[in-house]
């Protein structure tokens, strides 16, 4: 059931006895859509022209103190942390981890997020269980600063269990042209700062998965090494750095920004950097997280391999000049995160760890 737009059609004379008993109950889907009105109203922001239930959601960005405004668009899911989530009945929170996994990308060219749209399929519409779901991408939406202004809400037995579903979304920003984040200022020297994550956030939740062992676990109970139960641990969701980002942005000049999602530190960093230079990163200063630890130590995984699959703890760098880093980091703890410098730029070619 499409999610956006606005109508002033009433629903209550459609109903379909037959496709109820096929699997699908557009009725519920009606129920769902006025559980999640309050939900999405906290994310209205200016630009919004649409209400939700029509067929497409309209947004008038103002552009007029922008000489060149370029869109930026970003999609991604939340993946099989979904499984956790069915695991421990706790459907709130793994809307924060779709809008997270777009925004945080979108934010990497310095686009600000004007709104995000978001698709949740399942194998049977539980109104109050997808109404869960919505307040986690409202959250989301409020804590980036853009506007949840339609989605859908796909019913389809058969085709998944009724008790699972699936969540993913897409984001579109703008940037003007003359201030899109590239690498070409970067040079030998420039510095590499860290932004803690939350925890593990969307990623490598497949060998996270296996080395729990997670449908056998007792997910409730309280695990002395994290101080919270592992089920807890692992919904965390994936922190959004969306207004640090541009208010770092708005103090000093950043070079470039990446978002360490899947692939850890080798695959993402190295994104960012432009050819001739490396980026030397220092393990010893990477303020791992106690949940890393134990899955490497539970699962018996090579170091490479954890930086290869996680965050570790990291869930931004950027590369500012090195007469900027003292600068930057003041911008970013007054910002309440856990920034620190990880590394810096050398030349070569890739990405060291040392």
């Amino acid at each position: 059931m499409c999610r956006c737009g606005h109508t002033n059609l009433t629903m209550k004379d459609s109903f379909s006895n037959s496709y109820r008993d096929a699997g699908v109950d557009v009725t519920a889907g009606y129920e769902a859509v006025r559980l999640m009105k309050q939900h999405i109203a906290k994310t209205m922001t200016p630009g919004v022209m649409s209400d939700i239930g029509g067929f497409g959601g309209l947004f008038m960005p103002d552009l007029s103190r922008m000489k060149q405004p370029v869109l930026v668009s970003g999609t991604d899911g939340v993946g099989t942390k979904l499984k956790l989530a069915f695991l421990m009945d706790k459907h709130n929170t793994v809307g924060i981890d779709c809008v997270a996994m777009c925004v945080n990308d979108v934010i990497c060219c310095g686009a600000k997020p004007l709104f995000f749209l978001d698709y949740v399929a399942v194998g049977k519409n539980y109104p109050e269980k997808v109404a869960q779901i919505v307040s986690g991408v409202a959250e989301g939406c409020v804590q980036s600063g853009c506007a949840l202004i339609g989605g859908e809400t796909a019913e389809m037995p058969g085709f998944y269990p009724v008790d699972e579903y699936d969540l993913a979304g897409f984001a579109v920003g703008v940037v003007d042209r003359e201030k899109i984040v590239d690498n070409s200022r970067q040079k030998a020297g420039d510095v590499l700062i860290g932004i803690a994550s939350s925890g593990v956030h969307s990623n490598g939740f497949s060998l996270v998965r296996k080395i729990f062992d997670v449908e056998n676990t007792d997910l409730h109970a309280v695990h002395p090494a994290l101080g919270t139960s592992l089920g807890e641990a692992l919904l965390t969701p994936t922190k959004i750095y969306v207004k640090s980002i541009l208010a770092l942005m708005e103090a000093v000049c950043v070079k470039s920004v990446s978002h360490i999602t899947g692939g850890g530190f080798y695959e993402n960093i190295p994104r960012s950097i432009r050819e001739g230079l490396c980026a030397k990163i220092e393990k010893a200063s990477v303020q791992v997280l106690p949940i890393f630890r134990l899955l490497q130590e539970m699962g018996n995984i090579p170091e490479r391999d954890m930086f290869n699959t996680f965050n570790m703890g990291v869930g931004m760098c950027v590369c500012v000049a090195k007469e900027d880093a003292d600068r930057a980091l003041s911008v970013l703890h007054a910002q309440g995160e856990n920034a620190y410098v990880i590394g810096e730029l050398t030349e070569g070619e890739g990405i060291q760890l040392c």
